[in-house]
């Protein structure tokens, strides 16, 4: 009965989804003000039944309801509580109910907080908002119910993919569809403001607070899903350039630029045609990502499902959701008015700069990553696009933005003085090029491009703290005055500053460890002692445990510098007993400049077993790096002026009261 109920809670939402996405719609062209009205309700309305649905479908999981075909293929008895509860959306149907519940939530959070929008382009927002939903909920109706009943139901199920059923993985996927599905509402504001034919600097205030809101998110999930195959997947590494790890990645890129683009529209009222176009890409790409994961044309560990049928129903949407959307900007775009001008050598001109080149990597990621599907597709010969190809592309992208970041923030708005500001950076340059000497005389010039990606990010680092002086006027006025004005200066700013810091600590983890790995593969036996960067990693034993669903190949080993005890690992290699797969997972000791890591294999018949070895200097830097961005975001987002809505509504003085003074 649980499961009729949340079948029949997906149907009454698609029919309001129908209701929100025309009826409003039509009330803001007909300036109908019942009309427009009826999209708040609608949209809490359909936030409440896409809640029961994806409570039902939870319940299912919890109390193992092996009836229900979702449930019985993706959970067991045995599973552990939190893997029942991720096992919710870590298969095709259930990720979809996931989707779709974010995406009302969004809808429900316009509604809830965006009383200072126009009603018009409220309406116009929140039925967009409407018209996705119908997309996605016919797609689940139609071809992926997750209530579909067994008659008669199994004892146990399947269980779920061994490799989803990990810590980092139970969070990763929500995190991801709250940035994915994020961009859909600086898409929905986009075609709004195309429809109306508004696209001015208060537009781009709305937008923002969105756009950074799906960017943290999508920062955070795509870090999880690093952070799991680097421990998870046994290899040692926390990047691949997996066509669907790809898949989330170009989103970002996109939606930084947006991010970097929204404030020139708001500030300058320029770049308005560009700042549209972004939002216009960010999402798609998003909805990209969705059609690679679900359509069977890649393969990959990541991917949910291989039905074609279902990648026919993605790809059509996918055209009729782009496509639409980018022939209104076709015609609407040549009438939008453009904003001030402003010289080459500007903060508008840094922005713009970083956007080619924000632009350029997005590309470049997109061509690596779909060129193979077209060659298959087209009859060729099956080819694989692999790390050499991106990093030659990525990396001299990366390098110019990194150098461009570190000055954008010194130079003026409308027109700047870039011998003054490179002035002002003078500490940050001798900095970089201590970097660079430094890793030249320690490791030759055969890591020359290890130095200058060090060097870069020397250079970006101290270019924020460079910012941030100037703007608090260190040692030019007294500590106290200094420190007034650090508490009078803008969440915002203050979040820019530890997102370009994380930047730079994140890269300084990724060329360290990219560069410098050193890794042993070997065969030990309990007793062998192998040496590696300065340790010691001694085997002493192989036990077998036994886990809720799982038996465990359990290795302990001892590693010591200098004779001195370090710490103690415990690789395991897990065979799941429902479904005979095979996991690892790495013993990994961390501090804040390296990672020793080591992994456990199979054994060799004669009592040997074949081990794999990391030291992995600065990695934690990635993860650190990654925290500093995100919280750069959180606190961005506090600023009063990101609230949506924002400017505020200016309170008429009560009789006889006197102004306030500022």
């Amino acid at each position: 009965m649980i499961a009729e109920i949340g079948h029949y809670a997906l149907i009454l939402a698609l029919a309001l989804a129908i209701v929100q996405g025309i009826v409003p719609l039509i009330g803001a062209q007909r300036n109908d003000a019942a009309w427009m009205a009826l999209a708040r309700p609608a949209v809490a309305a359909q936030f409440f039944f896409i809640s029961t649905a994806f409570a039902c479908l939870m319940y299912a999981f919890v109390v193992s309801d092996f009836s229900v075909s979702n449930v019985a293929n993706n959970s067991h008895s045995t599973k552990p509580l939190l893997y029942k509860f991720a096992g919710v959306w870590g298969n095709h149907e259930g990720s979809l109910v996931l989707w779709v519940w974010i995406l009302a939530f969004y809808g429900g959070l316009v509604a809830l907080f965006g009383g200072n929008l126009p009603p018009a382009l409220r309406a116009r927002v929140l039925s967009i908002q409407g018209l996705i939903g119908v997309g996605f909920l016919a797609f689940i109706l139609m071809t992926s119910n997750p209530f579909l009943r067994l008659d008669p139901a199994p004892f146990d199920g399947n269980d779920l993919n061994p490799l989803l059923q990990d810590p980092g993985l139970a969070f990763h996927p929500p995190l991801l569809y709250f940035g994915y599905v994020g961009f859909s509402m600086a898409f929905a504001f986009a075609v709004a403001g195309l429809i109306e034919g508004r696209i001015d600097a208060t537009w781009a205030r709305w937008v923002r607070p969105w756009t950074l809101l799906a960017w943290s998110s999508l920062t955070l999930g795509v870090a999880l899903g690093s952070w799991w195959a680097y421990y998870e997947l046994g290899w040692g590494g926390f990047w691949f350039w997996d066509p669907v790890e790809n898949a989330s990645f170009m989103p970002w890129l996109a939606g930084t630029a947006l991010l970097h683009s929204a404030i020139v529209c708001e500030k300058r009222g320029a770049l308005k045609s560009w700042t549209v176009l972004l939002a216009i890409i960010a999402f798609s790409l998003s909805l990209l990502g969705t059609f690679l994961v679900r359509s069977g044309v890649l393969t990959s560990v990541h991917a949910f499902a291989t039905d074609p049928a279902r990648g026919v129903f993605i790809l059509g949407f996918l055209v009729l959701v782009v496509g639409g959307s980018l022939t209104l900007y076709g015609v609407r775009a040549p009438n939008l008015r453009s904003g001030g001008l402003f010289a080459p050598i500007s903060r508008e001109g840094g922005l713009l700069l970083n956007n080619l080149l924000l632009s350029t990597a997005c590309v470049t990621v997109l061509l690596g990553t779909l060129y193979p599907v077209f060659l298959d597709v087209l009859g060729g010969s099956k080819v694989s696009v692999g790390p050499p190809y991106f990093e030659m592309t990525f990396i001299p992208l990366a390098l110019p933005l990194l150098i461009v970041t570190g000055i954008g923030p010194l130079l003026a708005w409308k027109r700047a003085d870039l011998a003054g500001a490179l002035y002002r950076l003078k500490f940050a340059a001798l900095g970089a090029l201590a970097v660079i000497i430094v890793v030249v005389a320690v490791h030759s010039f055969a890591d020359v491009m290890a130095a200058l990606g060090l060097g870069a990010a020397a250079w970006l680092f101290l270019g924020v703290v460079t910012e941030i002086a100037e703007r608090l006027k260190l040692f030019r006025l007294s500590l106290r005055d200094s420190l007034a004005r650090a508490i009078g200066l803008p969440r915002q700013a203050w979040g820019m500053s530890l997102a370009h810091a994380g930047v730079a600590v994140l890269v300084t983890g990724i060329v360290a460890t990219s560069t410098w790995r050193t890794e042993g593969i070997q065969n030990m036996r309990p007793g062998d002692t192998v040496a590696l960067a300065g340790y010691e990693f001694t085997l002493n034993e192989v036990n077998f445990v036994e886990g809720p669903n799982y038996v465990a190949q359990r290795a302990e080993f001892a590693v010591t510098t200098d004779g001195r005890a370090v710490t103690l690992l415990y690789p395991e290699r897990r065979r799941y007993q429902v479904t005979g797969q095979d996991t690892t997972e790495a013993g990994i000791h961390t501090t804040l400049l390296a990672d020793l890591y080591t992994v456990i294999g199979e054994p060799d018949g004669s009592g040997g077993y074949a081990t794999r070895i990391y030291h992995n200097p600065l990695v934690p830097w990635i993860w650190l790096g990654i925290l500093i961005m995100v919280t750069g975001g959180a606190v961005s987002l506090t600023d009063r002026r990101h609230r949506v809505g924002a400017p505020r509504r200016a309170r008429k003085p009560a009789p006889g009261a006197r102004p306030q003074e500022g």
